[in-house]
């Protein structure tokens, strides 16, 4: 009787076996949808490679950025995702000057001022023999939100981002009188007096 017992223990244990690794292989058969990710290749105004985006979907609604860039002057450069993906040097902002007006403004989910907008991001440092190297990590946007109709694109300007903090030129010249000083100007509220636009990269799906 106790050999006829665990005969029949050790069988139902085999099938149960069987039938675990069966579950297992039909489970890693089906296909998981692979988070979405982008890159941009960043091009001044002559056309040429100055640098490379890629972006990633990290957990908790996060998107990670990382760009690498060479042959920009040295120093703290504006850094923004912009809300067109066009990237045409001879669109000149008839106010500024500036190339690649046709990337549009910042890119914005929401409406906001500058230091506040979607596609802001801490100013990129370019070392002394012109090359550069950061990495983000933004909850600001997730990468799916970038390829709405129009695209989107990454710009570099010539000038640092001062995040909306008010320069000196905007306090009053008499620290006496309150009234002195006219606030930021529109140019401050829209991209931080980065300046011009030196380079330029629609961000596609990778």
């Amino acid at each position: 009787m106790f050999r006829r017992t665990c005969l029949v223990l050790v069988v139902a244990l085999g099938t149960s076996v069987v039938g675990s690794g069966a579950n297992a292989q039909a489970t890693s058969d089906v296909p998981r949808r692979p988070w979405p990710s982008a890159e941009a290749v960043i091009k001044d105004t002559a056309g040429k490679n100055v640098g490379f985006l890629s972006i990633d979907h990290r957990l908790y609604n996060k998107s990670r950025l990382t760009v690498t860039v060479s042959g920009l002057n040295a120093g703290y450069h504006g850094f923004h995702v912009h809300t067109r993906g066009v990237c045409d040097p001879k669109a000149v902002d008839p106010v500024t000057g500036s190339p690649f007006s046709s990337a549009g403004a910042h890119f914005a989910i929401h409406p906001a001022t500058h230091g506040e907008h979607s596609g802001d991001l801490p100013n990129l440092l370019v070392a002394e023999d012109g090359t550069g190297e950061t990495t983000v990590v933004t909850d600001r946007f997730r990468v799916g939100q970038l390829f709405d109709s129009d695209g989107s694109s990454i710009v570099i300007h010539t000038l640092p981002d001062n995040h909306a903090n008010i320069p000196d030129r905007y306090r009053p010249a008499d620290p006496g009188d309150p009234a002195g000083g006219s606030g930021p100007d529109a140019e401050t509220l829209k991209a931080g007096d980065s300046g011009g636009r030196v380079a330029c990269g629609v961000i596609t799906r990778n």
